[in-house]
């Protein structure tokens, strides 16, 4: 394009940069616009945000105090009320627990009742005693006959049956009455389910001299979780008995050169494999519990309760609670929006066989 001189008014050519006339043509490059610069690299921390998966993890803000208060009042108010009261003060421990236990600064609830416990109670005792009625009457008819061996037989076997049916009935009441932001826990499992896994796991455990008990217990742990649910959401759980296998072969090799102090490791590692592999939604649990934690834990809480005769006890409680909710994280993306409330009718009998038969000897509690 011609330039044209501001002091001759003459026409040079674009190529020009002097005039003629003598006047010099200045000229100045243009600024690269805003637009067409690169853009900025974005900083390292964004970077890592957004490849770093969210981590949750529970609190526990009990104070052993409070609870032993709890425990002074239940005490005496069931002495007064020659026991009917125990139910009552159950559900005040049970609710204090809950209560102070915390997710994503939000608190669990716990809505079972003592009349619901007194009635599961008086169901589970009829129930139980029944069992017991018949043997007795069975001795009696059939004593010293081969009839009354196998009236014995069928007895314990339907004692063992049971057990299912305490699993069940306890896990479906306990999670029906817990909840979270006003959403209710559920269990959605079978006792007909449970207990044909239990006769087929509980007989190759004792055909195989207890070599199958780790296979049982994952089994279990995958009807548990399974169905287990939060609101519309399930639990899941993908663990092998293989790999439980192995740990409890290396257990049978140590506990008696470790005078039995191995098993507080082997729950350690069991525990961080149950959770490793349980699933909600996205999420994916994870456990640090460690052997050595496992064990202060349990030995102090028993010396505690044995050197204040048992007043340390709700102290043994806190310091249990608290020590589980520490090492207990949930890892990943967390899509509360999409759970919808799915309540679930449940009944206290089987809470209450659970306590008067002791199913957690077993180790088939989930966990929560």
């Amino acid at each position: 394009m011609p330039i044209q001189c501001p002091a001759c008014g003459a026409t040079n050519p674009d190529h020009s940069w002097q005039c003629a006339c003598g006047h010099y043509f200045v000229t100045t490059m243009p600024k690269p616009s805003d637009s067409l610069a690169e853009p900025a690299a974005p900083p390292s921390t964004m970077l890592a945000a957004a490849s770093e998966p969210q981590t949750r993890r529970l609190w526990f803000r009990g104070a052993g105090g409070s609870l032993l208060e709890i425990y002074i009042l239940n005490f005496l108010l069931t002495f007064l009320t020659l026991g009917v009261y125990y139910f009552w003060g159950k559900v005040k421990v049970r609710q204090y627990l809950y209560g102070q236990t915390e997710f994503e600064g939000d608190r669990f609830g716990y809505h079972g009742t003592g009349k619901e416990l007194l009635i599961g109670w008086l169901k589970a005792l009829a129930l139980f005693g029944g069992f017991f009625a018949l043997l007795a009457l069975n001795q009696m008819l059939w004593q010293g006959k081969s009839q009354a061996i196998l009236g014995q037989v069928l007895f314990y076997g339907g004692l063992l049956l049971l057990i299912p049916i305490a699993v069940v009935g306890s896990q479906r009441y306990r999670l029906s009455r817990t909840s979270w932001r006003g959403i209710r826990f559920s269990f959605r499992g079978h006792t007909t389910e449970l207990m044909r896994n239990f006769l087929r796991d509980g007989l190759l455990t004792l055909l195989t001299g207890f070599l199958y008990y780790p296979f049982f217990q994952n089994n279990l742990r995958e009807f548990l979780a399974h169905n287990s649910y939060y609101g519309s959401e399930p639990f899941d759980y993908n663990g092998e008995g293989w790999e439980l296998f192995k740990m409890y072969m290396l257990t049978l090799l140590l506990i008696l050169p470790t005078l039995g102090l191995y098993w507080f490791w082997y729950t350690a590692k069991k525990q961080r494999y149950y959770w490793a592999h349980t699933e909600f939604g996205k999420a994916r649990f994870r456990s640090t519990v460690t052997g050595e934690g496992l064990a202060e834990i349990k030995i102090t809480n028993l010396l505690l309760i044995i050197f204040t005769l048992g007043l340390g006890y709700p102290l043994a409680r806190i310091r249990e609670a608290r020590f589980q909710a520490d090492h207990l994280f949930l890892d990943g993306p967390l899509d509360l929006d999409r759970i919808r409330q799915q309540a679930e009718a449940a009944s206290a009998t089987g809470d209450a066989l659970n306590d008067l038969m002791d199913v957690s000897l077993l180790d088939m509690d989930l966990g929560f």
